[in-house]
């Protein structure tokens, strides 16, 4: 905002010293923007609040409804009516791209602009930094994991033959995938991992099997999974590479939350280079801890035709509030950051095994052998099923939830599902008949020693109470009729985790 005749000028008014020494703190913040534009990657130290906010009121003001003397007469001319509306996006109102790619320039947004095309550099370098080598472009989308995953399809319907409306899946119990191929008007072509000990795997024999009965030219890609809920493991998606590769496929990799992982940025590198891979689509609020929206999908260096059909054809403008939260947020970490978030992750992961392994042992009870997946752990519940009728110890998961622990999943065998017409036995566990009920627990980005060691002292404490809500259940009808406001909080949340399965 100062120019350097306004410092000068500014002489008149206060010490000559004093105007000095603050025009050389506001030269060191320009010095950052300076950098960031030219390097065009993640600075080394994170920005503080008051760099980044300076930053953005200044893109801000490159857009045309901030203009001093701007007179707006379109149908959209990012008007915002809530003064607080307009603070909380930094009256970047335009939003971006434009009706033929939401990666283009906005003649009305030159701020806006730059915001999103810095974005999608820095998020790039993000993902080399955890370990996704060889990497195209990275394009940031507005959306969630499974609207992008219904894009990404999309773009890779109108690159296959017209009869390639088939999808083959490689099972994980997870509803959003299975929605995304409907929404695409595309059929699913379920296959089920094999079980190798505790651990569900690719059956890649079975994949290979499905497109050849299909029919190659009908199979529209094969979609894989890395992060996913033990006991299953991530997919060999490179082994998924060379099949697709020589089977002329197409060929999607779900890596919501993988970027968090290096062993899974490995495989995803892998399979790239030794195959095919068309996209990946990851997601923004679980890789990089900002609000659900958004999500980025890239591809390796040499095969980017699909990530452009998907920034070609969404359809209008985009928001860019999840593309300001991730910049943000990229920001305030800096490279340093972001490699010590990734390390403290692997470093809970152990911690967590370790720990979880002890307090369950107590009680009988055992981690499973998921060797394959680096940041979900399963935990058997067998001997705890045998208390309960049916061997049903879903309220389990209840009693956690009651007592603030969320994100575990009690999976408890005989489950059908229905998914928008596909039907699912055994659904939760990835598998028709999984051989033993189980609990899930996640060391995911952000997950901390502390929060390992309070879930583990809530977990004893739900193992004691378990046996005498059993009874009761079982006994007198369910855990409704306890004497106590807990007994009763508990049969809330397992009636509300009933409807939400």
């Amino acid at each position: 905002m100062f120019s350097p005749e306004a410092y000068a000028l500014a002489e008149g008014l206060v010490s000559r010293a004093y105007i000095n020494q603050g025009s050389q703190a506001t030269a060191r913040r320009s010095k950052l923007v300076t950098s960031l534009l030219s390097e065009r990657r993640l600075p080394k130290d994170g920005w503080d609040d008051h760099s980044i906010e300076a930053f953005l009121s200044e893109a801000a003001m490159m857009d045309s409804n901030n203009f001093l003397d701007n007179v707006g007469v379109g149908e959209r001319e990012a008007r915002v009516y809530s003064p607080l509306v307009a603070r909380r996006h930094w009256n970047l109102a335009h939003g971006i791209g434009r009706s033929g790619d939401v990666a283009a320039e906005q003649p009305k947004a030159a701020g806006s602009s730059l915001l999103n095309k810095l974005t999608n550099l820095l998020v790039a370098d993000a993902m080399k930094i955890a370990g996704l080598e060889d990497m195209g472009p990275a394009l940031v989308l507005p959306l969630a994991t499974g609207m992008t995953l219904t894009l990404v399809l999309l773009a890779m319907k109108s690159k296959r033959p017209k009869t390639a409306n088939k999808v083959v899946w490689c099972r994980l119990d997870q509803k959003t995938c299975v929605k995304a191929v409907l929404s695409a008007g595309l059929e699913l072509i379920v296959v089920s991992p094999k079980l190798v000990g505790d651990q569900l795997c690719t059956d890649i024999d079975a994949v290979r099997a499905a497109v050849e009965a299909a029919g190659p030219s009908n199979v529209c890609c094969v979609i894989t999974s890395t992060s996913c809920f033990a006991p299953r493991s991530a997919d060999a998606c490179s082994d998924v590479a060379k099949m697709c590769s020589a089977l002329d496929v197409g060929h999607v990799i779900n890596n919501a939350y993988g970027i968090q992982a290096a062993q899974l940025c490995k495989e995803v590198t892998r399979a790239w280079r030794r195959g095919r891979v068309d996209a990946v689509v990851q997601s923004t609020d679980k890789n990089f801890m900002v609000p659900v929206g958004g999500a980025v999908v890239c591809s390796g260096k040499e095969h980017t035709s699909v990530v452009d059909a998907v920034r070609k054809s969404y359809p209008g403008r985009a928001s860019i509030s999840p593309v300001l939260d991730l910049l943000i947020t990229l920001l305030s970490m800096g490279a340093d950051g972001w490699a010590r978030c990734l390390a403290e992750r692997e470093s809970v992961y152990g911690y967590m095994r370790t720990k979880l392994g002890e307090c369950v042992g107590e009680f009988g009870e055992r981690l499973l052998e998921t060797p394959g997946n680096p940041i979900s752990m399963g935990v058997s519940l067998e001997r705890h099923a045998g208390l309960v009728k049916d061997g049903d110890v879903s309220f389990f998961g209840s009693m956690l939830f009651s007592r603030c622990v969320s994100g575990t999943r009690v999976v408890a065998p005989g489950k059908r599902a229905d998914v928008g017409g596909v039907v699912f036995d055994g659904f939760g566990a990835s598998h028709d008949a999984y051989p033993v009920p189980y609990f899930t627990a996640a060391a995911a980005l952000g997950t901390t020693e502390a929060d390992v060691d309070r879930f583990c002292a809530q977990l004893k404490k739900c193992f004691k109470d378990f046996r005498k809500k059993a009874a009761k259940r079982d006994g007198e009808g369910g855990a409704n009729k306890g004497d106590n406001g807990v007994d009763a909080l508990d049969a809330a949340a397992d009636q509300l985790a009933r409807v939400n399965l």
